[in-house]
């Protein structure tokens, strides 16, 4: 995995656990790195590890730490300069989760030993969708929860996803809802 990843993952843990809970898992994982490079090429044995690893020093879930991973995902990656990426994929939610595979192949582009996952969506209405995700890693439909939560909060929209039953070569179907956010 790329850099931006686990600078992704080190940020949500010093924002939200600190520099020490950040450096006791590094010495658990034994990463040995100071600082990422965003656009450098990591082994994915190391992502995991670090997800591993926040698991035992935090006392959480491996799944909820990739749920809360997912939607910070969302704003880390926009605050780094890809908000305009992001405005690629659309106006509204809905739009934006029909683009989703497109946007995908388009960052695809700048960065080379990407392997990006698919995502399709079926069934598709005015509040509602069926999100199709397809990828060689395993593990990160929880990641992909929080990453469609995170664009809920972006787009103002309430969500609610409800896991359905994948396909063979699916990793996950999800069945996502979506109302506007009333304003207070």
């Amino acid at each position: 995995m790329y850099g931006l990843v686990n600078q992704a993952i080190e940020d949500l843990v010093r924002t939200h656990h600190g520099d020490q809970a950040w450096e006791a898992i590094k010495r658990r994982a034994g990463v040995e790195i100071d600082a990422f490079v965003t656009m450098e090429g990591y082994p994915d044995e190391m992502s995991y590890g670090l997800v591993a690893a926040a698991s035992a020093e935090l006392g959480a879930p491996a799944e909820a730490l990739l749920e809360a991973f997912g939607e910070h995902w969302t704003l880390f990656t926009a605050e780094r300069g890809y908000g305009a990426m992001f405005k690629m994929g659309g106006s509204s939610f809905k739009e934006f989760m029909l683009n989703l595979h497109s946007l995908h192949s388009k960052i695809a582009l700048g960065f080379p030993r990407l392997q990006p996952p698919s995502f399709w969506c079926t069934d598709v209405t005015d509040t509602s969708l069926h999100l199709h995700y397809q990828s060689a890693r395993q593990g990160f439909t929880p990641m992909l929860v929080g990453l469609v939560r995170g664009l809920g909060r972006m787009y103002q929209v309430d969500v609610t996803i409800t896991p359905q039953a994948a396909a063979a070569g699916e990793n996950a179907v999800l069945f996502v809802t979506f109302t506007p956010t009333p304003h207070a």
